[in-house]
């Protein structure tokens, strides 16, 4: 089969086999301490810069949801997260422009070791602990809405579609 991509890598046929369209998997963690969550402000990434988000990553080929949130915790705020400590609470399909598409899944986890530090100065310039039913102005859209479903317990939720 040979594949044939536009510049932005989008399968535009495949000598007449169905094309499958693809989305970008994304995990995200909410430590909770004394009923608050942690939020980590980005900082000089080209994305939602100075805007609060949380501890998250793209899932690399290979690796699993809970492998990823794993390998952030510690990359990003240097604790040590045991997958059995992960609750996966919350899925959103996510629509980003016309082209983009991601699938995010949400876990909490409220046991880990180490103590949390901002491990990455040159991508976050901030970790704030806070109440999830008072985020600041400032947290992107879609991650404000996944910690109200979160709270809420609705499982699932579409963001960018209308």
């Amino acid at each position: 089969m040979k594949w044939i991509y536009q510049k932005n890598d989008v399968p535009v046929r495949d000598a007449g086999k169905k094309v499958r369209y693809k989305v970008t998997p994304a995990a995200y963690v909410i430590p909770v301490w004394q009923g608050k969550i942690l939020l980590a402000r980005r900082f000089q990434t080209g994305y939602e810069d100075g805007n609060y988000s949380l501890v998250a990553g793209h899932v690399e080929r290979g690796e699993t949801f809970v492998q990823c949130i794993v390998r952030e915790t510690r990359e990003e705020i240097g604790i040590i997260v045991q997958p059995d400590d992960l609750e996966m609470v919350h899925t959103m399909h996510r629509k980003i422009g016309k082209d983009s598409e991601r699938v995010d899944l949400f876990f909490v986890t409220t046991r880990w070791q180490g103590e949390i530090t901002n491990c990455e100065p040159h991508k976050c310039d901030d970790l704030l602990w806070c109440d999830g039913e008072n985020l600041p102005q400032n947290t992107i859209p879609y991650i404000a809405q996944a910690v109200q479903m979160i709270i809420n317990d609705v499982p699932y939720s579409e963001h960018g579609w209308r």
